[in-house]
């Protein structure tokens, strides 16, 4: 639950739990402490009433008509309501009145949470040995009720304003920590995107903007490291494509030669035998299918080392030549292509990236998709090449593991600063390669130097 919650919770949280402690426990002192005070306070008072109660009934005692004295001392009370002659039989309104405050009246749960002892006392008035009635003392609590009342007030009011005072420091404070905190989260998950050229602006407190400056330093490090590694990449890429151009070369150069000999003179061989020797025809004809069908395959793997479709007929005609050929191998797969003719003016390493991504794609699909469609896509879209291979089959096992031709083509992607995904959307499986479309001449001017 902790964990859950956020930095300004975290502060306010406890900020407020410590304003509700603070009025529960001023109530717990309220109600023990101040009933003990109030009876302290109204004790002078007390007594004197007590007092008053003796010295009447010495003068009663004395006084030659008690009764005249009597009533000449209940006139002099007045309206007094602290101190009160009650005849014998009679009662008194003795209702306490509300106790009013300069912000209203007093609450009646405050009274009641101050718990005021009952203060009223009675004190016999004899004349003549007889009872005749009580001064009865009843204390006016209203001002020193008032006076708690506007001191727990004032209180309060200090705690709520000492409260919102310190939730705002925090916020602000938490504010100052959290948008710099926000910035280099941000940052970092940038950099796990690859994206190293935005730095983190330093902002906050010293240590959030030490993290920030650590984290552009990191970001450097990562940035010229993954610099080299493409530049590695590209190296090794490259290399990959002049190995497979030597090789094209001398099997080209080398056994096509042979080959085209030993076809020609295998026709050559079965034109000289006559007739009658059956044997030695069929085993000749055997010789010349078995040459056929290397040249055939010495055809295939020319076209798969060195596709020379692209220096002599562009790169759209060289996809769709590889898309031919795919139909020719699977008859029932519907093939249809979407090439930007655009893509004609790329070349180097641009140029074979593109040829060699929908070459194993379409390579896959015919090898393990089991699929009905097949559509290829390359255009391109502002600063970038884009190239999708979508099939209608099976997809991708449940690991998704990288086989050698999906790693080639990731290669390939990241020599160039690019990006290869994996998709199954509605059904079709899609393999979609993004690829910056100006690396190309980088690539070039990088060769010429």
């Amino acid at each position: 639950m902790w964990e859950r919650l956020s930095l300004r919770t975290r502060l306010l949280l406890p900020l407020g739990l410590m304003f509700v402690a603070a009025l529960l426990a001023g109530a717990v002192s309220l109600r023990i402490f101040a009933s003990t005070q109030l009876v302290e306070e109204i004790e002078p008072a007390a007594r004197s009433a007590r007092a008053v109660a003796a010295a009447l009934n010495g003068a009663l005692q004395a006084s030659a008509n008690p009764h005249a004295t009597l009533d000449a001392f209940v006139q002099s009370l007045g309206t007094s309501e602290a101190i009160q002659f009650r005849r014998l039989g009679t009662s008194l309104d003795l209702h306490p009145h509300a106790v009013q405050a300069p912000l209203g009246r007093v609450p009646d749960w405050f009274v009641h949470l101050l718990a005021v002892p009952e203060l009223r006392a009675a004190f016999p008035i004899m004349i003549e040995g007889k009872q005749v009635g009580d001064i009865v003392f009843t204390p006016d609590m209203s001002a020193d009720i008032r006076e708690k009342w506007i001191g727990f007030l004032a209180i309060a009011w200090s705690g709520i304003t000492l409260m919102l005072l310190t939730a705002a420091i925090a916020h602000f404070i938490a504010r100052s920590a959290l948008q710099p905190l926000q910035n280099l989260g941000d940052g970092l998950t940038r950099m796990r995107t690859g994206d190293y050229e935005h730095l983190i602006a330093p902002a906050g407190p010293p240590e959030i903007r030490k993290s920030a400056q650590e984290a552009n330093e990191l970001a450097r490090t990562l940035h010229h490291l993954s610099q080299d590694n493409r530049n590695l990449l590209r190296r090794i890429v490259s290399l990959q494509d002049d190995e497979r151009q030597d090789m094209a070369r001398e099997l080209h150069d080398e056994l096509g030669p042979l080959l085209f000999g030993i076809r020609a003179n295998t026709i050559a061989l079965l034109e000289s035998i006559s007739a009658g020797e059956a044997e030695i025809r069929s085993a000749a004809e055997g010789i010349l299918q078995s040459v056929e069908t290397l040249q055939q395959a010495n055809r295939r793997i020319l076209d798969a080392l060195r596709p020379l479709y692209i220096e002599e007929l562009g790169l759209q005609k060289s996809i769709e030549t590889l898309l031919q050929n795919a139909k020719a191998q699977a008859p029932d797969l519907k093939v249809t292509s979407q090439i930007d003719s655009t893509l004609n003016e790329a070349d180097g390493l641009l140029s074979q990236t593109v040829y060699r991504v929908i070459q194993e794609a379409v390579t896959n699909v015919l090898r393990h998709a089991k699929a009905s469609s097949m559509h290829v896509a390359a255009r391109r879209d502002g600063p970038e090449v884009i190239v999708e291979i979508s099939d209608d089959g099976v997809g991708f096992p449940a690991d998704r593991r990288f086989g050698r031709g999906l790693t080639g083509m990731l290669e390939r992607a990241r020599a160039l600063s690019g990006t290869l995904e994996l998709l199954r959307e509605a059904g079709r499986t899609s393999v979609r390669c993004r690829l910056p479309a100006g690396d190309s001449a980088a690539q070039t001017g990088s060769k010429q130097s």
